[in-house]
């Protein structure tokens, strides 16, 4: 599908996201546990978060490919836990990111991972914008001690949506989930802040998305804002609301997204 938000809008949000993490991590102790992300320390969240914008740089310029992806991550790894101010490390790949994007044509001719995607230039803008926003939200959680709600993160309901159509339709959808169930399952996905809408497909084959609500009753719906839904469909806090079929417990249980 193509992006439904514009190039500018998905670095200022990546920008934003980048510099609350930064906030967020430097007033907590490095060793802090993230709650919504228990094997790691808030160190560990802020250099896995700035391996990634440096890896989709690399995959924007060339210089990253899938036959060197895991030497990449390995080196910036490396990099980015030896660092004195990691907060600046981080800031500065966003930067570097930017730049890329912004300079990279609109044919860009890159490798991406998702399905349903826009064209890789826009691609790899919206997954780093929301790698960063739902990264931050796990920083606020290392700041807190505890799991926030959706209103405390003040994310953009239309990056929200945006997000959610990301998850739904490119992550959901991939082969490798086992998002799988014996029968047919229908799920109506509706914010309730924004115009938009998806139906989500499970059966014993991949799942399916597309916008829009489903033609006949669905077995579930969820509901929230596009924030509750966005966080809840990352596994970051419970705020979605369901009616009908239990299909949100499968949903936890069973998409499981990993960086490797």
């Amino acid at each position: 599908m193509p992006a439904s938000l514009t190039l500018p809008t998905y670095l200022d949000g990546l920008t934003t996201a980048a510099a609350r993490l930064r906030e967020d991590t430097t007033e907590t102790s490095r060793d802090a546990p993230v709650p919504t992300c228990e094997q790691w320390s808030a160190l560990q969240l802020l250099v896995h978060t700035g391996v990634a914008h440096r890896w989709a740089s690399g995959a924007v310029r060339g210089t990253v490919t899938r036959e060197n992806t895991r030497a990449a991550t390995e080196a910036f790894e490396d990099e980015g836990m030896s660092q004195e101010d990691p907060g600046n490390w981080l800031l500065a790949g966003v930067d570097d990111l930017s730049l890329a994007l912004q300079e990279a044509p609109d044919d860009l001719d890159a490798f991406f991972f998702l399905n349903e995607a826009p064209a890789p230039r826009e691609a790899w803008a919206r997954r780093q914008c929301h790698e960063t926003t739902i990264h931050a939200f796990d920083g606020l959680a290392a700041r807190y001690g505890y799991i926030p709600q959706a209103s405390d993160a003040d994310i953009d309901p239309l990056i929200a949506a945006d997000g959610i159509d990301e998850i739904l339709c490119g992550f959901a959808t991939r082969k490798r989930h086992d998002l799988r169930t014996s029968s047919a399952v229908t799920v109506a996905v509706r914010p309730d802040d924004v115009d938009a809408a998806w139906t989500l497909h499970l059966s014993d084959g991949p799942a399916a998305c597309e916008p829009g609500l489903p033609e006949q009753h669905p077995d579930s719906t969820w509901s929230g804002t596009a924030a509750q839904l966005y966080l809840g469909l990352w596994n970051r806090g419970k705020e979605i609301e369901q009616v009908g079929a239990d299909v949100i417990g499968f949903w936890r249980d069973h998409m499981r997204i990993q960086w490797n």
